[in-house]
């Protein structure tokens, strides 16, 4: 046998057996899975004269970690703007913005990204406190949650948004004032896009080698693949480029959206899209959305928030929804819905359970992304249903406060804020919890999402107080969340997802212990290699 890869001096944690094994070497084959698993003595001797050989040195080995649900594309793009993540207030957000202003070039367009609606305080999300410094200039805000966007008063006028306008996505809008003028806050993507439609955009091959830089960082900060929740646009064919170039360091499983309005022919495209890939991607499911988020007041919520918002589904009619789940079941196509608020998420569960009913293939797996506050009964219906329940465990860390101070939780109020991100419920019920960072909503390296689903805290200052303490899952079930999880989401538990003989060589190599290491200090373990079919994709200097 010729090995492609032989690592020794290891140790190897298996999250699906719930500690070490007791060998500390392993090999991969030509085809990229696991050969052999022993002592070094043994599987060195399997090591030919084309293969990698690594000295570990005492380094852990685990599974190669998962983004459960990530939009590198996406990400690659909206990133290449301002970060305004960092800014604690108005006058923080104002000074960053008049640096760039500075730094164009006349009638240059502004763009940045992160900005969380908490700097605003009590006062209404608009462009009003940035008019001063953005006089003139175009520019487009993204807000965190990437589902709204501030447009500054010229770029604006440059799309010709003089007033509201309906929309076919429910929950899009643009926001105006008493008067009727645009405040600068648009909702949901259809809004946004009139903007987007009329910005400057970098051409393909900038597009190219911005993702290509972003899925190296992935695989650099330990990641072997993601669950890639969108294809708009060429995504495609920008991954089949990179893999036909040997580019791809990432294991990628593709979700095209389906939207409202979408008709049989466009759900029959869908259907078709499924399967097409090449040897590290894979269009594999279809993601939709049931609402939008609870910040910008676009969630579907049970009760009103305290603005009298989030009452409605994304979708106009939520039993088209329903039909699409249906047909997408019985044609053995998993779907993955974004469902933040309680009625968005219990909709979900009822038409998945609808399609059940209608026949198709049980082993189809579905799941909901998100799920930011559901009470009791429609937590215990993931693990009846077999719906994978996907969270982001860092937007709880990053973007709500233990005191309910924060713009999220001042919506929902007491009762509903305190059902924030039930991981630990969730995982006690019997559902299979998948973790993910919703990058660019969160940052993407996977030990600061291990970290967030132990600690719940702000990752800023961590010594703040813990949001819902009780939800805090185990290493180890955080682990899980990343590999075993992720696997069993995809449909490929007897693939990927553990170190076992023939199983896809997929390896994350950390300096130390996952479960051990405290919470606060796994985001700075260093990731000391990455391998995706037993081949290297990131090696550190110290190895």
């Amino acid at each position: 046998m010729s090995s492609r890869l032989v690592i020794h001096s290891a140790r190897l944690l298996d999250p699906a057996t719930g500690g070490f094994l007791a060998a500390s070497a392993l090999a991969v084959d030509g085809e990229g899975r696991i050969a052999a698993i022993g002592d070094d003595r043994e599987v060195r001797a399997l090591a030919g004269a084309g293969t990698t050989v690594v000295d570990l040195k005492g380094a852990v080995v685990t599974p190669g970690l998962v983004d459960g649900h990530v939009h590198p594309v996406t990400g690659a793009e909206l990133t290449g703007g301002l970060d305004l993540s960092g800014c604690a207030g108005l006058g923080d957000v104002r000074e960053a913005l008049a640096r760039e202003a500075r730094r164009l070039r006349r009638g240059g367009w502004l763009f940045a990204w992160g900005l969380d609606p908490n700097v605003f305080g009590d006062e209404p999300v608009g462009i009003a406190p940035f008019d001063a410094v953005l006089d003139g200039v175009p520019a487009f805000l993204l807000l965190f949650d990437a589902h709204s966007a501030l447009a500054s008063r010229r770029a604006l006028e440059l799309a010709g948004i003089d007033g509201p306008r309906t929309f076919a996505q429910a929950s899009a809008e643009i926001v105006c004032d008493a008067e009727g003028r645009p405040t600068g806050l648009l909702q949901e993507d259809a809004a946004c896009e009139l903007v987007e439609r009329v910005a400057p955009q970098p051409n393909r091959a900038e597009r190219l080698e911005r993702l290509a830089s972003a899925l190296d960082a992935m695989a650099a900060a330990g990641l072997t693949g993601g669950h890639v929740m969108d294809a708009n646009g060429d995504s495609l064919d920008l991954f089949a480029e990179l893999d036909a170039a040997g580019r791809l360091p990432l294991r990628l499983r593709v979700a095209p959206w389906c939207q409202p309005g979408t008709d049989d022919a466009g759900v029959r495209e869908l259907i078709a899209l499924q399967g097409r890939g090449g040897a590290l991607w894979q269009v594999a499911g279809v993601k939709l959305f049931m609402d939008g988020t609870i910040d910008n007041g676009t969630a579907w919520l049970e009760r009103p928030d305290c603005h009298g918002e989030s009452t409605h589904a994304f979708w106009p009619d939520p039993e088209a929804y329903t039909e699409i789940i249906g047909a997408l079941h019985r044609a053995g196509v998993p779907t993955a819905t974004h469902a933040i608020g309680d009625a968005a998420v219990r909709h979900v569960l009822d038409s998945v359970e609808k399609a059940r009913a209608t026949g198709g293939d049980p082993a189809v797996r579905h799941r909901v992304e998100h799920i930011e506050t559901v009470p009791d009964d429609t937590l215990r219906r993931f693990a009846q249903l077999g719906v994978v329940a996907s969270m982001q465990p860092t937007h709880c860390c990053d973007f709500t406060r233990a005191d309910h101070t924060d713009n999220w939780s001042r919506r929902l109020g007491e009762e509903r804020a305190g059902r924030a991100w039930r991981c630990r419920d969730l995982v006690d019920s019997g559902a299979t919890v998948v973790l993910g960072s919703d990058w660019p909503i969160a940052p993407f390296p996977p030990l600061g999402v291990l970290a967030g689903a132990v600690h719940r805290r702000p990752t800023r200052d961590l010594a703040q107080p813990p949001h819902g303490p009780e939800q805090a899952l185990s290493p180890l079930e955080a682990l899980r969340g990343l590999t075993t999880g992720a696997a069993y989401a995809a449909g490929e538990e007897r693939l990927s997802g553990r170190l076992a003989v023939g199983h896809r060589a997929d390896l994350t190599v950390l300096a130390a212990d996952p479960l051990t290491t405290p919470a606060a200090d796994l985001p700075d373990v260093p990731v000391l290699l990455t391998a995706v079919d037993g081949r290297v994709t990131h090696r550190a200097p110290q190895l």
